[in-house]
């Protein structure tokens, strides 16, 4: 663990010890799976004491939360803006896609958390985190159906054709590690291409 990496992936958090069990909590939910995973494992992972967790989560479900709900709130960020700086569903698909691959490579650890241990998450906080990921299907959703009325697209059900399309992404974390030979962004930029394959895209 390094105070820059935890830094850089939840800068908005304070304080730095918060950052540091949110870090603690991604390793040691990643590595033993969250019901595995006891608080004095991720305290002692942060080289803290089991108490100072409670200091600034009140439960592992609350740390588990923090992590899901910042990483939902990341890539949406990241959809948003990559839906909005295009000027076509064919180049916003396109920019949706790269980003989303290349999150999920870049952060293939924390993905692996945020997207495989949703089961979890207590109720209310689950509804959170999903509502957030209706938000992001949604958009991809609402560009599949403006670019098959326009004609950029065949698709028979946009709907399904949206969450395929993220399906793929989030997998990458499952599988991609810092050994495999093609940087986040150069997979990001294939799985693009993919993307528009898939929907028929007339231009790529």
């Amino acid at each position: 663990m390094t105070m820059s990496l935890s830094a850089e992936l939840w800068p908005e958090v304070q304080p730095e010890t918060a950052r540091r069990l949110m870090l603690a909590g991604v390793e040691s939910f990643a590595q033993r799976g969250y019901h595995a995973t006891t608080t004095r494992d991720i305290a002692g992972s942060a080289g803290m004491s089991p108490a100072a967790l409670y200091v600034h989560f009140p439960s592992k479900a609350a740390l588990l939360f923090a992590i899901s709900r910042s990483g939902h709130e990341q890539v949406l960020a990241l959809v948003k803006q990559a839906a909005e700086n295009t000027d076509s569903p064919t180049d916003a698909v396109r920019g949706i896609v790269e980003q989303f691959v290349a999150w999920h490579a870049r952060r293939h650890t924390v993905a692996r958390v945020v997207q495989y241990e949703l089961g979890a998450l207590p109720e209310q906080e689950y509804a959170v985190v999903a509502g957030l990921r209706r938000d992001i299907e949604r958009i991809l959703r609402e560009l599949v159906v403006a670019g098959t009325e326009s004609g950029e697209f065949t698709v028979a059900d946009p709907g399904t054709a949206a969450r395929a399309l993220l399906s793929l992404g989030i997998d990458v974390a499952r599988w991609y590690t810092e050994r495999h030979r093609k940087t986040p962004e150069k997979l990001g930029t294939e799985y693009g291409q993919l993307a528009l394959r898939m929907l028929g895209a007339t231009q790529s």
